[in-house]
């Protein structure tokens, strides 16, 4: 069976850059109503205006309790309910072994790992009664080793561990859980870690190309149409989608 997209009512964490206001964009086109948080209020009051009066915007910040709760408080009040979790929210620490600082360790996988599983937690009576769904991202990191990206690749990995787990405890009470692994996609995560600008980030993003069995980087939409797949798939769950291109295959497009 096919879930239908239009009234489905949604909650995307990390919306207001990359992938998530890739995600936002096509679930309110598709007609959902989507709520799509973020720590920077500016920044999800403009992907929520673009998209239409389907979106709504909320400021907060998922390692928060507090936030956490606002959030889901104003996606079952905006929706009429929960249908679909959508854990966009996340952040890259990158260094070397022997040079990792234990609090920046901390706080990655904790706005990573930890925060979804609580506001999983939290959203669980919701996604119980309508029957719904949970897409985490997972990462190629978890296939290909980049050295320096240990912190990063291990949070995510927990993800992917964590998929099939969820999928296996919550799937007899009617609750889907999957998970949607990216390549090589351009978005405000990566310039963060590297500290690029816009035109240094691209051109990085660009020398990845030939990595990629298909010869080319992804753009978010397409990482999103994976994320409504999900949505709708009645009988997906415990999946990790690898969409990447082909970058975890390890071949060379020269």
């Amino acid at each position: 069976m096919t879930r239908e997209i239009k009234g489905m009512s949604v909650l995307v964490t990390g919306g207001g850059s990359g992938i998530g206001a890739a995600v936002v964009a096509r679930l309110v086109a598709g007609g959902a109503r989507v709520t799509l948080s973020g720590r920077r209020a500016e920044r999800v009051a403009e992907v929520a205006e673009r998209a239409g009066p389907g979106a709504l915007a909320v400021a907060g910040d998922v390692s928060v309790a507090a936030d956490r709760q606002r959030m889901l408080d104003a996606a079952v009040e905006h929706g009429g309910g929960l249908e679909l979790l959508v854990h966009g929210a996340g952040n890259m620490y990158r260094g070397k072994l022997d040079e990792l600082d234990e609090a920046s360790l901390v706080d990655v996988f904790t706005s990573n790992t930890i925060a979804p599983m609580l506001l999983t937690g939290l959203a669980l009576s919701h996604l119980r009664r309508s029957r719904g769904a949970v897409v985490f991202f997972g990462s190629v990191h978890t296939q290909r080793a980049f050295p320096g990206a240990s912190p990063y690749a291990a949070t995510k990995g927990a993800l992917e561990a964590l998929t099939g787990v969820l999928a296996a405890e919550l799937g007899p009470q009617g609750v889907r859980v999957s998970c949607v692994r990216p390549g090589g996609v351009l978005t405000e995560i990566n310039q963060r870690a590297g500290l690029f600008d816009d035109a240094e980030a691209a051109e990085r993003m660009r020398g990845l190309d030939t990595a990629h069995a298909l010869g080319r980087s992804g753009t978010p939409d397409e990482v999103a149409e994976a994320v409504e797949y999900l949505a709708k798939a009645e009988w997906a769950t415990g999946a990790v989608l690898t969409i990447d291109g082909g970058l975890s295959l390890g071949v060379t497009n020269a």
